[in-house]
């Protein structure tokens, strides 16, 4: 009787010794750190290039900084020099950009100062990008490199993941968002062990990776918006409906992309894709105006700091340019991610949903419409949800969010994601 009741028991995990984690620590330290220092690096090169494109070289022609003329001339040089690496640089710059997602491929060091370039040349051009995947796979092939030259004797594929936690930790400032993502990341895999043991190396890299970027540049997502108070069932309504709206959305740029990826492709060399690609962003930026241009961060501080400073018709213009350019960018060769570009969308969305109904709090409507935009963009449900609850910073939105993800959700699981195999097809 003994004996069968111990047979129906349920199997538990068994939790690893703390002297197989203690080794571990250091590093993940060292590769947080050198992980947050390659982001900030990029970071601030690529900004002292954008103020030398934007703002120094046309005060000294004369010329408007985000005039019509400016902005196309940037964007196509932009594209000309971005082909040229991507030509004649050895490794070309890293695979097809459309093809890589969060989860990056290890690359041989000979081609990261290429990725590397190319990055810094798109945040300061203007291509509606952000630095996430490029970087991602920088610290990556550098992580896996390092660690098999001085560390031999640790598992391979545990370089990838530290280099992977600590460039998200560093990118949103909190190891939270890292292990968000390593979270769904586990679910997908077959991993042996306890969750938090599979965590431990890993969030260690992306505690060090934020420390490093907080005490350098001191992020902040926080977007300032009005107080909601307490929630009611409109803004449940609210979230809904905004949130829906911004997955159907975002599910259209992705049934674009492999399109748009096939009719770049057919122009066949970097000099010719990247450079048309940078005609087109040109023309998206004289349609939507400067702030749809960048990655969208600094952007959407300034739609938040006037909620009420555009109206619904420009709003919604900014959200359809902001996704056709994103997804031009990332059809065309430009390396870079989309989740920052993304937020953008999001954002001028639930802004859009504030000026068409007042009641629609901007609070509500910018998380919602982040929230829908993300999870069809990204098909990263934790880090959607994140995303959306720090930029409103409010306890009671996180609710409100959990509820509006369940419909968002539905829209989205089984169809295809904005990334592509090697043969153009969509990834599910």
């Amino acid at each position: 009787m003994v004996q069968d009741s111990e047979d129906r028991a349920p199997a538990v995990t068994p939790s690893a010794p703390a002297r197989a984690l203690l080794p571990s620590v250091l590093p993940a330290v060292v590769v947080g750190v050198i992980s947050s220092l390659i982001l900030v690096g990029v970071e601030a090169a690529a900004e002292q290039l954008q103020d030398v494109l934007w703002e120094t070289v046309p005060d000294a022609l004369g010329v408007g900084r985000y005039s019509v003329a400016w902005m196309f001339a940037v964007l196509f040089a932009t594209g000309v020099a971005v082909g040229l690496v991507v030509w004649k640089v050895p490794g070309h710059a890293g695979p097809d950009p459309a093809t890589v997602g969060l989860d990056a491929p290890v690359l041989p060091p000979l081609v990261l100062p290429g990725l590397v370039l190319v990055t810094a040349l798109m945040l300061a051009g203007g291509p509606s990008l952000g630095p996430e995947n490029p970087i991602i796979t920088v610290n990556v092939g550098l992580a896996a490199w390092l660690g098999g030259r001085f560390v031999p004797r640790a598992p391979g594929r545990i370089w990838p993941a530290l280099a992977e936690a600590a460039t998200i930790g560093a990118l949103f400032g909190t190891p939270v968002a890292a292990a968000l993502a390593i979270s769904e990341l586990l679910a997908r895999r077959e991993s042996r062990g306890a969750l938090w043991d599979n965590l431990f190396a890993p969030l260690t890299a992306a505690a060090a990776g934020s420390l490093t970027v907080t005490l350098l540049d001191h992020p902040s997502f926080a977007l300032n918006l009005p107080s909601f108070g307490r929630a009611g069932w409109s803004d449940l309504l609210a979230a809904v409906v905004v949130a829906a709206v911004g997955t159907l959305l975002g599910l259209c740029a992705v049934r674009a992309f492999p399109y748009v990826h096939a009719a770049f492709r057919r122009l066949r060399h970097p000099m010719l894709m990247l450079p048309a690609g940078g005609l087109v962003l040109g023309a998206l930026a004289a349609v939507g105006g400067h702030l749809t241009l960048f990655k969208g961060l600094d952007e959407i501080v300034t739609l938040a700091h006037d909620p009420d400073g555009w109206s619904a018709g420009e709003f919604a213009v900014m959200t359809v340019v902001k996704l056709a350019a994103l997804v031009v960018a990332a059809s065309c060769g430009f390396r870079g991610g989309r989740i920052f570009p993304a937020v953008f969308v999001g954002t001028a969305l639930g802004l859009c949903a504030h000026a068409l109904v007042s009641g629609v709090h901007p609070s509500v409507g910018v998380s919602a419409g982040v929230l829908g935009v993300l999870l069809a963009i990204t098909r990263q449900g934790w880090i959607s949800l994140f995303v959306a609850a720090v930029l409103v910073a409010e306890p009671g939105i996180i609710a409100l969010l959990c509820i509006a993800s369940l419909p968002a959700w539905l829209l989205v699981t089984g169809r295809p994601q904005m990334q592509l195999r090697k043969d153009g097809t969509s990834v599910r």
